[in-house]
């Protein structure tokens, strides 16, 4: 018995994520219909937690799995185990890979996305800035967890560095001690709480997980090694799903994204690029793109040493990237994801 069935048989509903989003969502027609929390989505079908335990919700003969993301709430017929909806997402994570044009589902009604790096080569500003923008924009509250700490020469440096990323950023650095680990991110990882973690290979995503979920007789995920020379690794993780976490709450570990294509993402890098969002007000121009325009307020503060010059270019990379994936983009391969949920600091 895995450990999402070992916890599933005792689960309250508010227990396995439940809040008033989801049951304002409830009409009269729903009474006799019982909501449930998909766990893992297979190729031809869905496994789901409920108060009872884990469920295999039947499927209609026009639904296809792909409809569905880990962490989804849906009502199944109690007695029949039916599927008859989908509630509405609280957030999403989705992504288009490069050269994609049908979105990939991440997880839903996630709380927090633990941006998860390690503090050696792959620290990558202009990395964690997109997975910062894809956050905002998804409605997931982001934080940047530091791996490897122990092994830094400046631990400092990676904080430091990481929390100019955007303002009012958690930064956590963890360490290899277990219960110190899960005692830096209880806060994130308590009753209810759904957390779901991105990062790129060798970072230490399924170390962490397998971490957080506690001792089982078969860890969630595998690890792997990583390269000396540039810090880098294979992706363990192969396929979505829920995990009971220590403290209360719920994890989702992605398989690792090597690449991250921006579209959609016009509120999630407001929030992200905040100083620059604000100053562009001020500039003379309405369409500024803080180039070479005269009275640009951006290009002054660049000047003055109040914005980092590598900031604004990285701002101007993704703003233009977004643009052009947008243009680019086949119509109807939008989603949740890209409905301007970022949030606001």
């Amino acid at each position: 018995m895995n450990a999402p069935e070992q916890r599933a048989e005792h689960e309250t509903l508010d227990a396995l994520g439940w809040s008033a989003f989801f049951a304002d969502q409830l009409g009269p027609n729903d009474a006799d219909l019982e909501p449930v929390r998909i766990s893992r989505v297979h190729r031809s079908r869905l496994t789901a937690l409920s108060t009872r335990g884990v469920v295999e919700p039947v499927l209609g003969p026009n639904i296809e799995t792909s409809q569905f993301a880990v962490g989804d709430f849906v009502l199944l017929d109690p007695v029949t185990a039916h599927l008859y909806r989908r509630l509405e997402r609280r957030s999403v994570i989705e992504r288009r890979a490069s050269g994609g044009s049908a979105p990939q589902l991440g997880g839903a009604n996630i709380d927090t996305l633990f941006i998860v790096t390690s503090c050696n080569l792959d620290f990558n500003p202009a990395r964690l800035e997109r997975y910062l923008a894809w956050s905002n924009q998804a409605g997931i509250e982001p934080m940047i967890v530091l791996t490897k700490a122990d092994l830094a020469d400046d631990l400092s440096f990676y904080e430091d560095g990481a929390r100019a990323l955007q303002r009012g950023l958690d930064v956590v650095a963890i360490h290899p001690n277990a219960a110190q680990t899960v005692a830096s991110l209880a806060r994130w990882c308590g009753h209810g709480q759904t957390i779901a973690l991105v990062g790129s290979s060798g970072a230490g995503k399924s170390t962490l997980v397998n971490t957080l979920v506690g001792a089982t007789e078969e860890p969630p995920q595998e690890t792997g090694a990583i390269r000396e020379q540039d810090a880098k690794g294979r992706h363990t993780t192969t396929a979505r799903s829920l995990h009971p976490i220590l403290g209360g709450g719920w994890v989702i570990d992605t398989p690792g994204i090597r690449s991250l294509q921006v579209s959609d993402l016009a509120d999630g890098l407001d929030v992200l690029f905040a100083e620059i969002t604000e100053l562009a007000a001020r500039c003379r121009f309405r369409d500024c793109i803080h180039a070479h325009e005269p009275g640009c307020a951006v290009r002054a503060a660049v000047t003055e040493g109040s914005i980092d010059p590598q900031r604004l270019e990285r701002w101007r990379l993704l703003q233009n990237e977004t643009v052009q994936n947008d243009r680019t983009k086949p119509r109807g391969a939008g989603g949740q994801a890209g409905r301007g949920r970022g949030k606001q600091r």
